[in-house]
């Protein structure tokens, strides 16, 4: 991102009020370390309100995914904000973005109505109020007999129906317009144009737009407002870029030794031990697979997945199979019931069991109609579905299936679709696409962006699978890679970045992906000396331990070496199974393993001799799993009993010989890696502690740096050293001396008691002035804090004393 788009949110946020804080959530995302302002949104905004004050419309093309909704809340906002005689019609394609609009309006203080149908909207326009109004785009229009579609002759009779009458409208009528480039061949646009004759359309899409929608779309809203394309977004990290893989099922298992074939790729990256017991839980390959037909196959391919891809594996992530039709969905569904899915897969197509749907169909001896199997699937899934107010037993199903593919990925990983959730449907956990339904432009890239959501450092890309080769006849861009998602021509006007959206190929990206993360690695501990042992690992990520804010200035390094590691790791899992395709060689594969071996060596180092807890969800999520999985040559493991217990906690009750055996192996002919490594821990838990007794751990600090300074003066032997420094540590994590006096019982009374001048008395004085005093939830609270000065005063008679105990006492967990 340039500088010169970087901006002040204020301008656009001053007369929005409490919407500045809503912003924060919806605009702003957590991008790991800090917050970063979505730019875009900025100047799409901005320049839409430029087109607004001259009462033009026009259309904003906002890629998938890059919070194109948000854009539509605070433009309307602006709107109602800045002129008073204003009044917006948010008109949606998708039942969710209307629920989701709704919502965000309200969590900012206003309220918009949601009208039940046309007639209500058109009712609503005559009246002063509401001001803000927002409807579905099906609830326009008229259908013909039957339902049918009218023909292009009785639609032109419809529109100059509505033009001799169209709606009288009070204040200045400003309608957005979402997905504005496939309402019906445009059809729907010419009838809200015609019922709401003067009002300003602006519209909204998330895909390039096609010459043929180009034109419909300029004649009822304008020209373009704001562009931001798809590979603008991937590139500010908006989005997550997109991988495509295809896979042909029919001939890839076709034979046993294709099944053979087909195995040995999908678990290359696994250890022997690991492919056994897959063989052994899943049974012969060959039994399995061939005697199944085309879909079973399928979906033993995705479980398949489940099985070794990491996100999918780590229950991190999940998926969405789209079907062909409601039959095929149905059937899919019975068969993943029975398999490890089962339970954690749902089918979500809105059909609503009604017996009439089977009552005049006829069957065979012993057969089912197509009809029959989807009433009863659909009746045998929603048995025990108790309907919600207002809703239909498949409404409340479909709800809590979507609820919990979004908030629980662990617990509902597969969503069987046909058409719905492919657009406007948002759940960052969503990470593969599996294609098994013919589909194309705009409703196939709206498809494919429901995987390229955020969501925390271990989803790199979107992933999609293609079973019906979708992607044949499209041409790869010179050079790339990549393949076009758009076969028709786009739409060029808009000028800037090239429209096309490009998925890129999963072998090649992966590949790309794991150099980077290996380059980076290696450039990070560059810096560190030779021999680049652990002791100079040590010194460069952990300072020196005679300088006591080492520790800390170093901690940027140290969490650039755990987040690459876990990079590394995690694009070094994506392709394990197929780096030869990828383009490696087998000097190349043992050299990957040997850099992944020793980094993952380097990191442990480092995290031990640092005394670092890693918070495994920003820096190492899934970790273990991928190593378990793709690193480990041999057989399981035995974890050590002390694999959870703090090196210092380890130190006081088996001491210092055996805590380095249980915890320092790897190092321990290292004795200056060793003594390194225990140090910083001790001075770790020294500075962790120093507020809650000053004069306690003063104390221990004296001593840690006398002992470091007897060692490096060689003035002491190595286990004269282990000695002291063991009994230092007991001394530290104990927090008191055993010359305490035994009434002082708790930390706060010996901490009192340190910083008094060991004065017993005057430590159990204030300890029961604070405890008579402290109300609930005392911390932070003004009025409450000086309360605890109070009764401090009450004894110590010392503004200046009172201000320094108050700092040790309001540490203290007890008080």
């Amino acid at each position: 991102m340039t500088v010169t788009r970087l901006v002040r949110w204020q301008e656009l946020l001053g007369p929005f009020g409490r919407l500045t804080e809503l912003m924060r959530d919806f605009v702003l995302f957590d991008g790991g370390v800090k917050k970063v302002p979505r730019v875009h949104q900025y100047f799409g905004i901005k320049e839409a309100q430029a087109r607004v004050r001259q009462k033009q419309g026009g259309i904003i093309w906002h890629t998938q995914g890059s919070g194109k909704s948000i854009v539509m809340v605070l433009l309307a906002k602006w709107i109602l904000e800045a002129n008073s005689n204003a009044r917006v019609a948010i008109v949606t394609d998708r039942d969710e973005l209307d629920k989701q609009i709704e919502g965000v309006f309200t969590d900012a203080g206003e309220t918009i109505h949601r009208t039940g149908s046309g007639r209500e909207l058109l009712r609503q326009l005559g009246q002063a109020t509401p001001r803000l109004l927002c409807s579905l785009v099906h609830k326009f229009g008229k259908k013909g007999e039957k339902g049918k579609r009218l023909s292009d002759a009785q639609f032109k009779q419809f529109i100059t129906e509505l033009g001799n009458q169209p709606c009288q409208t009070v204040g200045v009528l400003f309608v957005f317009v979402d997905e504005c480039h496939r309402t019906e061949s445009g059809r729907l646009n010419e009838v809200m144009k015609a019922v709401m004759r003067d009002a300003v359309f602006i519209g909204f899409t998330g895909t390039p737009l096609l010459k043929e929608d180009q034109k419909k779309s300029v004649e009822v809203f304008g020209s373009y407002i704001h562009t931001y394309k798809f590979s603008e977004a991937v590139e500010d990290d908006v989005v997550l870029d997109l991988v495509y893989e295809a896979r042909d099922i029919d001939q890839a298992l076709g034979s046993q030794e294709r099944i053979d074939a087909w195995f040995d790729a999908k678990t290359k990256g696994l250890n022997d031990w690991q492919r056994d017991e897959l063989k052994n839980k899943w049974g012969t390959m060959q039994s399995v697979l061939s005697s199944k037909g085309r879909m079973g196959r399928v979906v033993d391919d995705i479980v398949f997945d489940f099985s070794v891809k990491p996100r999918l594996s780590s229950e991190r992530g999940n998926a969405i199979l789209v079907a062909s039709s409601i039959y095929e969905a149905c059937k899919y569904f019975t068969l993943f019931r029975e398999t490890p899915l089962r339970g954690k897969c749902a089918v979500v197509t809105s059909y609503n069991p009604q017996t009439q749907d089977v009552t005049l169909e006829e069957t065979g001896a012993n057969t089912r109609t197509d009809k029959q199997f989807i009433y009863d699937t659909y009746t045998e899934l929603l048995k025990d579905v108790v309907a919600e107010p207002g809703m239909s037993k498949t409404e409340t199903y479909e709800e809590v299936a979507k609820q919990r593919f979004m908030e629980e990925p662990a617990q509902m990983k597969l969503l069987i679709v046909v058409d719905k959730l492919l657009t406007g449907f948002d759940a960052p956990s969503c990470t593969y696409l599996y294609i098994d339904k013919s589909m194309r432009d705009h409703g196939l890239f709206q498809a494919i962006c429901r995987t390229n959501r955020l969501d925390g450092e271990d989803k790199d890309f979107g992933y999609i699978v293609d079973y019906k080769d979708l992607f044949k006849r499209l041409i790869n861009e010179k050079g790339t890679g990549a393949l076009q998602v758009y076969s028709s021509e786009l739409d060029n006007s808009a000028g800037g970045t090239d429209p096309k959206v490009l998925m890129q190929d999963r072998l090649k990206k992966g590949k790309e992906r794991l150099d980077t993360a290996a380059e980076m690695l290696a450039l990070l501990c560059e810096p560190v000396a030779l021999p680049k042992g652990e002791l100079e690992h040590i010194h460069y990520f952990c300072g020196n331990t005679e300088v006591p804010t080492d520790l800390k200035a170093r901690e940027p390094q140290r969490v650039m070496l755990y987040k690459a590691t876990a990079g590394f790791v995690r694009a070094y899992a994506n392709i394990a199974d197929e780096l030869a395709p990828a383009g490696y060689s087998d000097a190349d594969v043992s050299r990957l393993k040997g850099h992944l071996d020793h980094y993952l060596k380097v990191r442990e180092v480092v995290r031990k001799a640092s005394g670092e807890f890693l918070d495994l969800k920003p820096f190492e999520a899934d970790m273990r799993h991928l190593i378990d999985k793709y690193i480990e040559a041999s057989g399981p493991r035995k974890i050590s009993p002390f694999d959870g217990v703090g090196l210092l906690d380890l130190i006081a009750t088996t001491g210092a010989a055996d805590a380095i055996d249980a915890q320092l192996g790897d190092i321990k002919g290292n004795g200056e890696a060793v003594a390194e490594t225990i140090e910083n821990n001790v001075r770790r838990k020294i500075i962790k502690e120093e507020l809650t007794d000053p004069a306690y751990y003063a104390k221990m600090s004296a001593l840690l740096d006398e002992i470091i300074a007897a060692r490096k003066a060689k003035a002491i032997e190595y286990e004269e050293y282990l000695k002291q420094i063991a009994e230092l540590a007991k001394l530290v994590r104990a927090g008191h001396g055993a010359e305490t006096p035994a009434a002082l019982d708790t930390p706060g009374k010996r901490a009192l008691f340190s910083n008094l001048g060991q004065n017993e008395t005057l430590a159990l004085q204030l300890d029961g002035a604070v405890r008579a005093a402290r109300q609930d939830a005392w911390r932070g609270v003004q009025a409450r804090e000086q309360a605890v000065k109070a009764a401090l005063y009450g004894v110590l008679k010392d503004v200046a004393e009172v201000e320094r105990v108050f700092l040790i006492i309001k540490a203290q967990a007890e008080y």
